[in-house]
């Protein structure tokens, strides 16, 4: 071009710029943001823009903020999209406080934020559930004088929903409707997402019947949300009255509605729903993912059928899923109850040989098996590679241990765990002394769990006269049997 005099303009190198990025070459692409300025060309704010975005997309924040700060000290203005841009990628990392400063930097260069960038802070804070930022973004929105539309009202519904505040998503779709907006489908859904986190399957139900009343008609995200709420509040009915739609033909049976069906019924701890939804997932031609695979080996584990367990194992190793940390916690579960705990320990070695991170749930599963089956000493052996990695103990931790010394009689080591529990800034709770004394009357040994009882405040000044008196009730119940 410069051969036949005709030299390249702002909109030539802007092509060129984006051409760049899109092909995954951000840094050639602002390599020609140098070019320009050899050249005597001012890169505009779209130059500067269309390369912040290609490296918050490609996850290169700081070169993205960087790239920023080089457009400003250049004299270059960011306009709304620019901004847009750096606010979704912090969105992306959660750095709100930064997000913030952003607005305010748009605020002081008399740059107006529009929707977009309402709506993306709005996302943002409410996925990571943090109310007191919906807060203030909904007011700074105030401040600056931007009236929301329905879209924005159904974000700010949906922010309060994730951040489980039914009461001020309920107040959001009030002053949606006084705003002069009627609802859709989608504000329905965000209050209902509100609802079902809490589990309040009632006024889920409402919501759902003035939903068909406005003459609008339940989704699949409806639908699931209603699981999830009926799943929350324990209302298996529910669940199954759904199912039984879905079956009967008249809802249709989505990928993500039977996984929900699958994952509810797995909550409710229902085994034949559990059971009956996911064969329907597999009739429906869909593949299971690891979540539910895994859930299927749990609760298959819980319910003692092993040989059901050990096909779900085969099935995951057949869809080529890699287990992960759940499946190997729920595998150790499984040889744990049925009374294999050196398969428990033998699951935990590999899942350390293939470089795994065991957490505290694997340790205390192993640690349990060892227990149950009066292997203290390996239970022991345990907790101090537990404790090697780094791992802390819990209260699931001691009075397992204290469950196990107790069956079998060794008080002494059972006061040596107490002891080491209150020094440790882990308080016994009431099922550590019951579990205690139902050891001691096990053995008959009454008096002695009447000593041990008076013994508590001694040692745990913070345990209430009203919980000492059950315990006292609990051995003369047992003393009377």
């Amino acid at each position: 071009m410069e051969e036949k005099n005709c030299p390249p303009d702002s909109v030539t190198y802007n092509e060129l710029v984006a051409a760049y990025v899109r092909a995954g070459f951000q840094d050639e692409g602002a390599a020609f943001i140098e070019t320009m300025a050899q050249k005597g060309i001012m890169p505009n704010a779209i130059t500067y823009t269309t390369v912040i975005d290609a490296y918050g997309k490609a996850g290169k924040e700081d070169r993205a903020l960087s790239l920023f700060r080089q457009m400003k000290e250049s004299g270059c203005v960011p306009n709304v999209c620019t901004y847009n841009s750096i606010l979704g990628m912090l969105g992306k990392k959660s750095r709100v406080d930064d997000m913030m400063e952003i607005i305010s930097d748009m605020k002081s260069n008399g740059c107006k934020p529009n929707r977009v960038t309402w709506n993306t802070m709005l996302v943002m804070c409410g996925n990571k559930g943090m109310q007191k930022y919906v807060n203030r973004v909904f007011q700074e929105m105030k401040n600056c004088g931007f009236e929301p539309d329905r879209d924005t009202f159904n974000t700010l519904i949906s922010a309060y929903g994730r951040c489980g505040s039914e009461i001020s998503a309920s107040k959001m779709h009030e002053e949606m409707i006084k705003a002069g907006f009627s609802p859709c489908i989608t504000t329905y859904n965000a209050l209902l997402n509100a609802l079902a986190r809490r589990g309040d399957w009632r006024a889920s139900e409402s919501v759902v019947l003035d939903l068909r009343n406005k003459g609008f008609k339940p989704n699949e995200t409806t639908y699931c949300l209603m699981i999830q709420s009926y799943s929350k509040g324990g209302n298996i009915r529910g669940i199954e009255r759904i199912a039984k739609e879905i079956y009967d033909g008249h809802i249709f049976p989505s990928w993500m509605l039977l996984r929900t069906l699958v994952l509810a019924n797995f909550k409710c701890r229902s085994l034949v729903g559990m059971e009956r939804a996911f064969q329907e997932f597999l009739k429906n031609g869909y593949k299971p993912d690891l979540v539910l695979f895994n859930s299927m080996l749990s609760i298959f584990s819980r319910n003692r059928m092993y040989d059901r367990a050990q096909d779900m194992i085969h099935f995951i190793r057949e869809n080529g899923l890699k287990p992960d940390l759940v499946t190997y916690n729920s595998l150790m579960d499984m040889y744990a109850r049925a009374g294999d705990c050196w398969k428990a320990q033998e699951v935990l070695n590999g899942l350390l040989e293939g470089n795994g991170r065991p957490d505290l749930v694997s340790y205390n599963t192993v640690i349990k098996g060892f227990c149950r089956q009066g292997l203290m000493q390996e239970a022991m052996r345990t907790l101090t590679e537990m404790t090697n990695r780094g791992i802390r103990p819990c209260i699931v931790t001691y009075n397992t241990f204290v469950a196990g010394f107790s069956a079998r009689g060794f008080f002494q080591e059972v006061d040596e765990v107490i002891s080491y529990m209150i020094e440790d800034n882990c308080r016994p709770n009431e099922l550590t002394y019951t579990t205690i004394v139902d050891g001691y009357c096990k053995a008959k040994k009454y008096k002695d769990a009447m000593e041990f009882v008076s013994r508590i405040k001694e040692k745990d000044g913070l345990y209430g006269e009203e919980s000492t008196q059950r315990l006292v009730s609990r051995i003369r119940e047992n003393m009377e049997s």
